[in-house]
Formats: C-alpha cells, sequence, structure tokens
C-alpha cells in the first residue's frame, strides 16, 4: 500500500515543534532569543509554538525565562512505558479539544487495511457517534474513513473498496465508487473532509489527517445535527490543533 506524501500544516507545525525541543533538550535552560537564534523560526511563530508546547508539558519556563524540557517530553522520551505514556498525553489533548470545541473528537487509523478508532473523547453533552454499522465497513460514509482514504494512493483506495460493499446508510451516502474516488483525489489535503448526515441521519462530523511517516491516521469530531452550524468552523479549528496529537505520535 503506498501513502499520499502531501504535508499538511499540522505536519509543518511538528516540524518545527520538534525544532524547539531538539534545541531546548540540547541545553539546561535557553532563552526564547536564543531559540529564535539556533531554529531560525520568527518571533510570532516561536511564541506560539511554546505557548503549545509549554500547554502540553512538552516545555517548562523557569523564573529567568529560560525554557527546560518538560514532564510530557520525559515520559514520551523514556522507552519504558512509552506506548502507555503516548496515549495518556493524546487522551488529554483530545479531553481538552472536546471542551474547547463543544464536540465528540477521535483519533483515528488505518491499521492493516481497516478503519481503527484508537482513541476518543467524549461526554454527557458531547456524546460520540452510535456506530450502528461497524467503521470498519462505512469508511465511504463517514469523515474519518474519508480521511483515511484520502490518504492512500489510487490503489490502496480501490482495495479498499473492493473489499467493502458501498452500502447506502442514509439518504445522502455516496454508493458509486466511481464519485467517491473522484472527489478523493480532488480534495486538497489541507481541507476538512466531512460527512452531512452521510453515516448517521441526526450527525454531522469532519476530519483532517495526522499522518506520521508511513502511518496513516486522521484526527475527527462529531456533532448533534441542531449543531450543524458550528461544523466548518470547528473543522478549521480541529485543523489548526492537529499539530499537538501529531506531535505526540512523532516524539
Amino acid at each position: 500500500m503506498a501513502l499520499m506524501h502531501e504535508p499538511t500544516a499540522p505536519y509543518h507545525s511538528v516540524q518545527d515543534a520538534l525544532r524547539v525541543l531538539e534545541t531546548v533538550a540540547g541545553h539546561t535552560g535557553v532563552t526564547d532569543t536564543e531559540l529564535a537564534r539556533r531554529t531560525g523560526l520568527g518571533v510570532e511563530r516561536l511564541t506560539i509554538l511554546l505557548r503549545t508546547l509549554r500547554r502540553e508539558g512538552y516545555v517548562e519556563q523557569l523564573t529567568d525565562g529560560a525554557y527546560v524540557t518538560g514532564e510530557a517530553l520525559g515520559r514520551l522520551g523514556s522507552a519504558a512505558g512509552r506506548d502507555q505514556a503516548v496515549r495518556e498525553q493524546i487522551q488529554r489533548t483530545l479531553d481538552r479539544l472536546r471542551d474547547s470545541l463543544g464536540a465528540a473528537v477521535y483519533v483515528s487509523r488505518y491499521v492493516d487495511g481497516e478503519v481503527t478508532i484508537t482513541q476518543y473523547a467524549a461526554g454527557p453533552t458531547t456524546p460520540a457517534v452510535n456506530e450502528w454499522v461497524d467503521f470498519r465497513f462505512s469508511a465511504h460514509a463517514t469523515a474519518l474513513g474519508k480521511s483515511l482514504l484520502g490518504q492512500l494512493d489510487h490503489n490502496g483506495r480501490r482495495d479498499h473498496l473492493s473489499r467493502h460493499k458501498m452500502a447506502r446508510l442514509t439518504s445522502r451516502t455516496i454508493t458509486s465508487d466511481k464519485l467517491l474516488l473522484s472527489r478523493l483525489e480532488t480534495q486538497p489535503p489541507t481541507v476538512p473532509h466531512l460527512d452531512l448526515q452521510e453515516y448517521a441521519v441526526g450527525t454531522v462530523c469532519a476530519a483532517v489527517p495526522i499522518t506520521a511517516g508511513s502511518s496513516v491516521g486522521c484526527l475527527a469530531l462529531s456533532l448533534p445535527i441542531e449543531h450543524a452550524h458550528r461544523l466548518r468552523q470547528a473543522a478549521d479549528t480541529l485543523n489548526r490543533e492537529a499539530g499537538p496529537v501529531l506531535l505526540s505520535l512523532a516524539i
């Protein structure tokens, strides 16, 4: 299975964040001025990255203003229990996104040719989607499924659709593989994939890619139909906030 390699905004943010972390880790304390000089990042860009890295616990700022590595980086950088540390870090990020977006949030991966929900954050006021049809068999109808398929090459998409019949789940579901493939091929990588009641009546969703290396993944959200007017703004925010999840996978 080959992948479509078109770096998105979160990917570039993570590359910059990793440069900052590498510089911080190489010193016992480094100022933002020194960070800007060593990384070549502009002051505004660096300020935004440092704010995010502090919020996620990757760096800490000392009383004299210098930056040092934070506890989160130590946990993820340790071989012992790293997988659990990554899950916990991602879960904290998902919980924060759920609360700030007012929507259920999901991380999905494409593993061994199948769609898998690896983690999610939901709550009483932000209910998760009712999985009335297994997500493995409904990638053509879900935002997260379309986002994952969109990151495969043409043959990878054809292979998936040959194994999973495109069933009509609602009146809005696309059941033509030709139409779906055409839309996937023309969708810009920076534009979130949407599900406007294609999977389930009463629910709308959006998804953005978070591909790390050869692993295909996406970050998604769902809203009840009465909040559909918030979908596009929430999707844009999700796209901007995908960096911390991708960073946890990349460290």
